[in-house]
């Protein structure tokens, strides 16, 4: 049979076509040379506790990509074990995790591979994966006996009325349940976005439950304290309405009080500000005040029964004065001498002396013990000082002399302390009255004093210019003397 060039080219079209046809489904789809030889592929088996519906040919996945099938499952003395053809091109963490799963309702098991970690090593050929590292699913005919068993202990009439109530409770809820929804993925999702904080959270949980568990007491005096609060608040209702009422007219009159105060407050509230750091300067002094006030107080009271009641027999006051005269005598060191002290009858008030005045003998002398020089300082506990600025120096309070010097200036020292400058005091007569505008005369200086013993049986000294002097009202007398002739002035003959 003779056949014409263009059916012979035709025919040769067909089996070219033809045999590339068979050639994409050989190599492409059924994959013969890795059916037949492997070739591309190596193999890993997994170690499962049971088979859990996987067979020959099903797919196995790697972060939801198929990267082989299934070969061959067969059983073990410990379980199952399947045969896994994965291809060489993906590179497959050793560490990991093989799970079978369901692809729909009715079967199709698959294997999924789920990796712990992305580095390396990688599965190789003959590596197996062990029966730790697998998980099957549940059995799911277990799992229908399960519910069916579930279903059938609920009465028919309670489920009916449970699926009317759920439908009159969810009834026409779907915009609120698709926001709810949104609102829960929103939340999931920041929730992986910080899901470092959180776990960092849930570490730390437990330390902070641990507080609570340890002052469980302290909580449930707190929630009985709450309690009575509320009691008193249910019990008081009345009055607490009332101060609700009343408040804000009470309000209003505060802010008027505080509206007439405005021009004299601020003035007051400076000067206290002014006041303060002298109030916290002295603030044991004034504690100590305040304590022995009311202790004074009643003293006071005690003393004034016998007036206050009529007491018979007591009238006045249960006090008892002991006249001591120069006991101890007066403290002249540290103050102006004899010659330049003023006449007390003098009304005039001269400018003070430059200087500070007063008892200049040791601290612990029996002079004036509550003069100057034994103030406790303010700012320095345990020291006594004369004056702030003594206080506030690391000087020691130094004495001029101990106030037992018989002659000579009483001021006379080597200390090198200074004393009240010398002043000029006019020469006035009592009763005289001075000029306002008229110059102060100088003032006689007066012949200096001295101080000398005396023979008291005769009555005579050996004065400073060495002569011998007799002084009758010095000698002892054969009359008595009384407290009142020796404070009565000497008559002048």
């Amino acid at each position: 049979m003779h056949l014409a060039r263009r059916i012979w080219i035709q025919l040769a079209i067909f089996i070219v076509v033809s045999i590339t046809a068979i050639g994409f489904i050989a190599f492409g789809y059924a994959r013969l040379p890795v059916l037949l030889f492997g070739i591309g592929h190596y193999s890993v088996t997994l170690q499962l506790p049971e088979a859990g519906g996987l067979y020959e040919r099903a797919n196995v996945t790697y972060r939801g990509t198929q990267v082989g099938q299934v070969e061959q499952v067969r059983l073990t003395d410990s379980g199952v074990e399947a045969e896994l053809s994965l291809r060489s091109d993906v590179k497959i963490p050793s560490t990991l995790t093989a799970e079978v799963h369901s692809t729909s309702a009715v079967g199709e098991q698959y294997v999924a591979l789920l990796p712990n970690s992305a580095a390396g090593p990688f599965l190789k050929q003959g590596d197996v994966i062990r029966r730790d590292d697998t998980r099957v699913p549940p059995d799911i005919n277990a799992l229908l006996d399960a519910t069916n068993r579930g279903l059938q202990a609920i009465p028919g009439d309670n489920l009916k009325t449970t699926i009317d109530e759920s439908y009159t409770a969810f009834g026409g809820l779907s915009p609120e349940i698709s926001r709810f929804l949104k609102g829960g993925s929103a939340l999931a999702i920041s929730a992986r976005q910080n899901l470092n904080e959180l776990t960092n959270v849930v570490d730390n949980a437990g330390p902070l439950l641990d507080t609570q568990t340890e002052t469980a007491d302290s909580v449930q005096a707190w929630a009985a304290h709450l309690a009575t609060v509320t009691k008193q608040l249910q019990n008081h209702d009345a009055d607490l309405r009332g101060i609700l009422r009343t408040g804000a007219p009470a309000a209003d009159q505060l802010r008027e009080l505080f509206t007439r105060l405005q021009p004299t407050l601020p003035v007051l509230l400076a000067n206290l500000a002014t006041i303060a750091p002298v109030a916290i300067t002295y603030r044991a002094d004034l504690e100590q005040l305040l304590v022995m006030l009311p202790q004074g107080a009643g003293i006071s009271q005690a003393i004034g029964v016998p007036n206050r009641f009529g007491t018979p027999g007591h009238t006045g006051q249960y006090l008892s004065f002991n006249l001591n005269l120069n006991l101890p005598p007066p403290c002249t060191t540290g103050f102006l001498p004899a010659q330049q002290q003023r006449v007390a009858s003098f009304e005039d008030y001269p400018p003070l002396p430059a200087g500070d005045l007063y008892c200049r003998t040791p601290q612990d002398s029996p002079f004036n013990v509550r003069g100057a020089r034994n103030i406790p300082c303010e700012t320095r506990p345990g020291k006594r000082a004369p004056t702030v600025k003594l206080c506030e120096s690391d000087q020691e309070y130094v004495p001029l002399n101990d106030g037992l010097s018989w002659k000579g200036d009483p001021n006379a020292t080597l200390s090198g302390q200074s004393v009240p400058a010398p002043r000029d005091v006019p020469e006035q007569r009592p009763g005289t009255p001075t000029p306002p505008d008229a110059a102060p005369a100088p003032a006689a200086v007066p012949p200096p004093l001295a101080v000398v013993q005396y023979d008291p049986a005769t009555g005579t000294y050996v004065g400073p210019d060495g002569h011998l002097y007799t002084q009758s009202d010095l000698a002892h007398s054969n009359q008595p003397q009384t407290w009142q002739s020796m404070l009565a002035p000497r008559a002048t003959p």
